[in-house]
């Protein structure tokens, strides 16, 4: 009931505008195909007089002819009219949605620009720069020590590598010249014992100097 007496909106007028063009667009077209009609039957009677010879008939006929074609092609003009009409309707309604569109877009960016601070937003994107590009350097100097602590790593295993190699050459000839020790040592085994550790420090540390191992 409420919605009986509930006041019309611009879009509602549009609305039915548009279904009055249409409406009137439907008669033209019906009332242009009666006339069509009509011009057929008058070109037939005008045939049908002039083979019976009356001239007279003829020319009202005519006449009549010319006025009824007159008609029909103003129903073109009044068409092209009605279909103007809604054109222009339909172009007035879209500019009148884009001015209110744009003005709840203007007073959006009002609310927004009272609330925001241009100071206070400048700030906030200076330290969001400032800490990105801390951020980027401390994962620069992580990825820097990760390297160096690889490649020490690496280093470190292949000293160990040299190292073990350089012992256990020195062990093989350690052990040939173990083998080849003097018989009378055995008499005297304390001083023996002695006299090759003596030999065995020396020959280590002539072997690594000889591999440049300190």
């Amino acid at each position: 009931m409420a919605s009986l007496f509930k006041k019309k909106t611009v879009d509602d007028h549009i609305k039915e505008q548009s279904r009055e063009l249409r409406g009137t667009q439907r008669q033209i077209a019906r009332d242009r195909a009666a006339l069509e009609k009509q011009e057929k039957q008058m070109e037939a009677e005008i045939k049908k007089m002039a083979k019976s010879g009356n001239r007279e008939a003829c020319k009202i006929l005519a006449k009549q002819l010319v006025q009824l074609r007159k008609q029909k092609n103003r129903t073109y003009a009044v068409s092209s009219k009605v279909t103007s009409m809604s054109t222009q309707t339909k172009v007035m309604n879209s500019q009148m949605k884009m001015a209110g569109a744009m003005s709840t877009t203007a007073k959006t960016m009002q609310a927004v620009n009272k609330k925001m601070d241009p100071q206070k937003t400048l700030k906030t994107m200076q330290d969001f720069q400032k800490e990105n590009m801390k951020m980027g350097m401390t994962e620069e100097m992580i990825n820097d020590t990760l390297d160096d602590i690889f490649d020490e790593s690496g280093d470190e295993e292949e000293s160990q590598d040299i190292v073990n190699q350089v012992l256990d050459e020195i062990g093989i000839e350690i052990s040939g010249k173990m083998v080849r020790a003097p018989a009378a040592g055995k008499s005297l085994p304390g001083a023996a014992s002695s006299k090759q550790a003596t030999i065995s420090d020396d020959e280590i540390e002539r072997q690594l100097r000889a591999l440049g191992v300190d």
